[in-house]
This record gives structure tokens, sequence and C-alpha cells, in this order.
């Protein structure tokens, strides 16, 4: 659902810039307050597994379009709503900058719709109210399924009231609309079971990871931190690394959805701020569509689901610092007062 930055005017790229920001803002203050060390390799390795998961497109059938998991819902059941947000734009930070992967001008936009939603309603409202005070197998299953459909239909209504507020022309909202829903419905079926079956082998191996989980003395860890940790980094990269190989050709559910209704996959948009943005993400793409710069090959995708997590390990690593710096310098200067 990564949005071209041709989808939107620069007036409202900027709203969505300034939403983002203030839920990334709430979600520091939230995060410094915790001061959480055993957070952070948490954070890395889930983010990592969230980057390589979006890698793998799988078909829709009957549509000739493709889905990939969007995992805000996953990380806000595993490190909290926050916690999850900020794993979430360091995710899509890696994927804007370093692949190309949506644009530099939607960023704020695709933080909101794909991060936003899956963190803060379906992470903070619905997991925490399906899951309740008991944490089971078949609550976890209900909140997975109904965290990520809702938030994926979310976000693809965003999608389309944001290019409803840029006046894009080629995409009247009522055809758009009609066509995204059903698609991200669909996809959010697909997500909804793939993070069920993840949080249920976290809760079956490491349930102490879970976010808002009550420990009662009846559920017993088969992992230790350090193993469960592994696992994830090992799955990640496994992922990444080998079974991106395998992800759909068709395009996703957005662009599918703008083929269908405008007749192209890529609309055109003119002016300096545009080109100034594509100027700017040609110069940071390393790895521009998961490959080499101007060859695709199968050793460039390996490479890019490998560096892309060690990259996005790395970018929550080094905010969870920062955060934690910015606590202590606080704390200090209250002490100091």
């Amino acid at each position: 659902m990564h949005m071209a930055d041709a989808l939107l005017t620069p007036a409202v790229a900027g709203a969505m810039y300034a939403c983002s920001s203030a839920a990334a803002g709430y979600s520091v203050r939230k995060i410094r307050r915790e001061d959480n060390e055993k957070k952070i390799p948490v954070m890395g390795v889930m983010g990592a597994f969230v980057f390589a998961a979006q890698m793998v497109n799988f078909t829709i059938p009957g549509t000739g379009s493709s889905g990939h998991l969007c995992g805000g819902m996953l990380l806000s059941a595993v490190i909290g709503p926050e916690a999850g947000f900020i794993t979430m734009i360091a995710v899509l930070l890696v994927q804007g900058f370093l692949f190309a992967d949506g644009g530099l001008l939607a960023l704020g936009a695709n933080i909101w719709n794909m991060a936003f939603y899956g963190c803060f309603i379906g992470g903070m409202v619905i997991w925490r109210h399906i899951t309740g005070r008991k944490m089971s197998k078949k609550r976890i299953i209900a909140a997975s399924m109904a965290g990520s459909i809702v938030s994926l239909q979310f976000g693809a209504f965003s999608v389309t009231l944001e290019t409803l507020a840029s006046g894009v022309t080629e995409l009247p909202f009522a055809v758009f609309l009609a066509a995204m829903q059903p698609v991200h419905l669909a996809i959010g079926f697909v997500e909804g079971a793939v993070t069920a079956a993840v949080l249920v082998f976290i809760y079956e191996t490491r349930p102490e990871l879970l976010w808002n989980y009550k420990e009662d003395g009846q559920k017993e860890s088969r992992l230790s931190y350090k193993q469960a940790v592994i696992v994830f980094a090992v799955v990640a990269a496994v992922t990444g690394g080998l079974l991106s190989l395998a992800a759909s050709s068709d395009p996703d559910g957005l662009e599918w959805s703008v083929e269908k209704v405008a007749g192209t996959k890529e609309l055109e948009a003119e002016g300096s701020i545009y080109s100034s943005a594509g100027i700017i993400q040609s110069f940071t793409a390393l790895l521009p569509d998961y490959t080499w710069k101007n060859k695709s090959s199968v050793t460039g995708t390996m490479f890019s689901g490998i560096f892309g997590g060690i990259a996005v390990i790395a970018a929550c690593t080094a905010a969870c610092y920062i955060i934690r710096h910015l606590h202590r310098k606080k704390a200090k200067g209250q002490e100091d007062e």
C-alpha cells in the first residue's frame, strides 16, 4: 500500500507528515517513560522480520493483484503500539530511502496509512480489548484477524480520501473506493492469518514477549529471551533472503486498483517538488526495487532482504538510544532543578 508521490499534492502530503509526526511525538514520549533496554533487540528483530515479510507478495486469487503484510498489528501485539509505531517508521524509512519503495513526498501518508492504523487501532484498541485480562490462543487468533482486517480497511480508505483531497481526477472517489476496499479486505484476511500464526507461536514459546500479557504462573516459556530473539533474527534472514524470491510479480492492491481505475499503474505529476523528491530518492536508493541498480537478479533480491533487515535493526537501535538519551537528559535536568 505504499503510495507514490504523484497520488498526493504537496499540501496533502504536508498535512499527512504533520499527522504522522504528531503520532511519532506521542510515541516517543511514551517510550521515553518506559526506558526498557530489553525491548531494543526485540524491536530490531521484529522490525527486520516485518521488512522481510513485506517483500513476500502473495497472489490474491481471481484478481490479478497481490498483497503483502503491513505488520503494524503484529509489532504492536509484541512490543506495544508506541514502540511498534516507531519500528514501522524505521521500516518505511529504509524502504523509501534505500529501496525507492513508496515516494518520499508520500512518506508521511504511508506512515499514517500503514503504521498508525495497525499500531493504534489494531494494536492499542482491538488487540488489548479482545485479549483482555486472560490471554488465550482463541483470543489471539480473533484479535489478529479483527485487528488486521480493520486496520487494512482504514488504511485503504485513507488512501482514497488522500487522493480525493489531492484532486487526482484520474481516480474518481467512488470508483477508486470500490476497487480498493474489497482487494484490501482479502489482503487483511491473509495478514490476519499470518499475524495469528506468529503470535500464537510466541504465546506457546515465550508468552512474556507479548504486549499486555499477564503472567499467571500457568504458562511456561519454552525459549529464553535470548533464544527468542535469535529465532526471529534467523526467520527474518530466511524470509528476506530466500522466501522473497517466491514473491508474486502481480501488482499490489494499490497499484492494481490504480491501474483498474485509471488504466495505468503509475500516474505522472509535474512540479519542482516532485522532481526534487525524485532526485533525492534516486541518489539514496542503493537497491531500487530491491535489486541491483539497472540490473534485475536473484542475488540482488537476496542481498536486499538481508541488507534491508540489518538497516532496520540499525535504525531501530539508533532510535531507541536517542530516546533513552533524551529521557536521561530530561531526568538529570529535573534533578538539577
